[in-house]
Order: structure tokens, then sequence, then C-alpha cells
């Protein structure tokens, strides 16, 4: 989903400024939440895990060039099952940029669209939790269709900002037209396999029921809401 070098610049990199800085703050506000209830011991661990992640499936996973940009698996969704809408947010923002630091410094001028189209959604996906997973569910227990709403929400708010960066930057030429559906049809691939991954990470979870009070994951994981 990575913005590529030259689809937006010049003075029209002003955008992504705001942007970003809207999700980010919204993101830091989040987090002070988190750090208030639950310590802030717990957010970083859940951080640093979560940046592993998320530099891992930039790096290590499979990625392939389509259309105006790459389709990855970012498991936004899992994430959140996982570890919370806060960690999962510092892992997103903190892993793009040390991907951009250490391994793509020419993805930093883009990094306020990227981290736009990153967090943007997962804020989204925590709204649609809210709707779709009842209180009395614990995140383990979510069925296939909580997860693949949840999936949706994530991977088509990533295509949905790709496609406003692109026509932003190039505007609504056929030939851009033509590459942003191919990028959204190739993002299809990931909403009908994130959900299926999040079913086995959550089954495997269930193994792992001692970690039922520890720092690792999100109190949510395991318990319903009080």
């Amino acid at each position: 989903m990575h913005i590529e070098p030259g689809v937006v610049d010049g003075a029209k990199l002003a955008l992504s400024y705001v942007t970003a800085t809207g999700a980010v703050g919204y993101a830091a506000k989040l987090a002070y939440d988190t750090m208030k209830h639950d310590g802030i011991a717990p957010l970083a661990i859940r951080g640093a895990i979560t940046t592993a992640l998320v530099l891992c499936f930039f790096q290590v996973f499979p990625h392939y060039p389509v259309g105006v940009s790459e389709v990855h698996l970012i498991l936004g969704a899992t994430l959140f099952l996982m570890f919370g809408a806060a960690p999962a947010a510092l892992g997103l923002a903190l892993g793009l940029l040390t991907q951009g630091l250490l391994f793509a410094p020419a993805d930093l001028p883009q990094y306020g669209m990227n981290v736009t189209t990153l967090l943007v959604p997962l804020l989204v996906v925590a709204t649609v939790a809210r709707r779709v997973i009842p209180a009395n569910t614990a995140y383990k227990d979510v069925s296939y269709g909580q997860a693949f709403a949840l999936s949706t929400a994530f991977q088509g708010g990533v295509v949905v900002w790709v496609a406003f960066w692109a026509l932003y930057g190039n505007g609504f030429a056929l030939d851009n037209i033509v590459q942003i559906s191919a990028f959204g049809a190739a993002y299809l691939t990931v909403i009908l396999i994130e959900p299926v991954l999040d079913m086995a990470i959550l089954a495997a979870a269930k193994t792992l029921h001692r970690f039922k009070d520890s720092r690792l994951f999100h109190s949510r994981l395991y318990s319903a809401e009080a």
C-alpha cells in the first residue's frame, strides 16, 4: 500500500502532513487513554511487539507491485484483536517509520500519506468492532463473519486511501483509473485471506490462555467487557 515517490509531490504534500497529524494525534489520544487504564509498561510492551510485527509484514511477507502501489499482507485487524487499538496504531506508525529509516529512505517523504493510509482504517476497525462484536464476547471467540467485517473495514480503507492519493496526485486520466482499479482488485485477495488467518491466530491464542493475565495481549482478547 506504499504510495510511491512521485505520485504526490511538491505543494500537494502539505495535505499529507495535515492528514497524518490528525491520524497520529488521535492515535496518541488512544495511547494516552490506554496508558491511564493499563499503565505505561503494558502499552510499551505491546507497542514494541506490534512494531516488530509490522516491520515483518513489510519486509518479510511477500509484497507485489500492482497498479499504483504495492499489495502487502498487513494484518491490521489481527493486531487490533490481539493487542488493542492503541498498540496496533503505535506498531503501524513506528513499524512504517522504521522501515523507511532503515530500508527504504526514498519512502520517507511519503510517510505522511502512508501513515494516514494505515491509521485511519485502523480507527475505523475500532468503531466497527464496537458495533459488530457484542460486549459479552471476548475477541478470541469472534466469528468468521465478525473477523471478515473487521478485515473489510481495514483493507477496504487502505484501498480507498490509496485511490484518493493517486487521484489527488495524478488526476482522473484513464490510465490512472485503470492502475487504481488493478490495485483494488488485487487487494480483494487480502480481504479474503486475512479473516482466515485471524481465525487461525485466534484459535492459537485460545491455547495460550495462561497468558490471559499477562501484559502481552489486550485484556479483551480473553475476557468480555465488564
